[in-house]
Formats: structure tokens, sequence, C-alpha cells
């Protein structure tokens, strides 16, 4: 079949994020201008750039207590900084429970009883325990195609990574089993890795 998205689609459910998957989870923390932690899961994330090491993420919708935007974005824009988590299969539900729109008031790592542990190089809340978390500092955010859809860019300034995913010199993915984002409401788990050399290698 074939489509053009500004028709529309005969289909049941949009199939086009379950067109473009596996994508990694970005589990975003950030702090308002107030200090109050908020944690939210982005599934439009990725790394973008090695030197400097950069990543990005996309916030594509709105809470009706913010400014055309999330919690995620508006203190960004304030404060300049965020820390990415890193999700494993064993945080599944912690990480479903912390994509609810709660207020702005709210603080999520409570409401999925995580533990806040402040980053190194930047005014913010990581979660204790995850395999790794990227401290960044926001370098833009950039506002695309969409009345609420923006991307934000940041620079890692600092890299926590759990003692258990070292192995042998590498950060060994099969001791946590990340979790990606499929299309409607399926997820998957890495736990099946090989290893293909490049023509050039």
């Amino acid at each position: 079949m074939f489509y053009e998205p500004k028709n529309g689609h005969p289909l049941p459910h949009n199939p086009f994020n379950a067109i473009v998957t596996p994508r990694p989870i970005g589990w975003i923390s950030t702090r308002d201008a107030q200090g109050r932690n908020n944690l939210a899961p982005y599934s439009f994330f990725n790394a973008v750039a090695y030197v400097p090491p950069q990543v990005m993420f996309a916030s594509t919708g709105v809470k009706d207590d913010q400014d055309n935007t999330k919690d995620s974005v508006a203190n960004i824009r304030d404060t300049g900084v965020f820390c990415v988590n890193i999700v494993e299969s064993a945080a599944r539900d912690a990480m479903n429970t912390t994509s609810a729109a709660f207020d702005k008031t709210q603080d999520e790592f409570a409401k999925a009883g995580l533990t806040p542990v402040e980053c190194e190089t930047i005014n913010c809340a990581r979660i204790s325990g995850v395999p790794a978390s990227l401290e960044c500092r926001m370098t833009q955010i950039v506002q695309i195609e969409g009345a609420s859809n923006y991307v934000v860019f940041g620079e890692v300034t600092g890299v926590h990574m759990r003692d258990d995913t070292i192995v042998d010199g590498r950060f060994d993915v099969t001791t946590f089993q990340p979790l990606s984002r499929l299309g409607y409401r399926d997820y998957a788990v890495v736990d099946n890795i090989f290893e293909l050399n490049r023509p050039d290698d």
C-alpha cells in the first residue's frame, strides 16, 4: 500500500512510528528553575556526534501547564542542562510510570519509586542505579514543522556507567538488556548481539 501522510492513512492506527524501529529510549531528567526534578521518557532519541559527544531528543506534545511544550523542554529552556538515563529491561514499569502527564509540580522520581542522585558537571539529578547516564549541556533547541515539535541537542559533559556493565574493557549491553520502543504500545529488549566488520576494517 501507499499513502501520503498529509492525506491521512487507511489503517486503524498510524503506522509511522512502527516503521522507524527499534528506537532507543532517552529517559530525560531535568530540573526546573524552582529546583523541582522532572523525569520523562522519549523514544525520538539518539546519539548524533562523536567529538564532542552529542545527543538529541525530540518532544512532540504539549501540556496544559506549560507554554506549547512539555516539562522537559520547558525546564531545559530555563536551565540549559539535562541528563539522559539509559533504560534497562528491568526498569520498564518505572519508565512507563514516568510517561504519565503529571502536573509540573509533581516529582516523577517519587511517583516511580526511583532515587535521584546529583550529577557531577551540571545542576540536575540523574537516576541512581541505571546502566548509564549522560550529563548534557543544551546546545540548541530547534522548533521543527508542527505546532509543538521541538528537537533538543546537547553536548555530553559527563558519563556515568554502572560497574557491572563494563566487561573486558567494553560497555556491554548484554549485562542489562536495553529497552527499545517499537510502534503502537510495543517494546523490545536487546538480547541477541552479533559483530559485523566493515569492508575497510
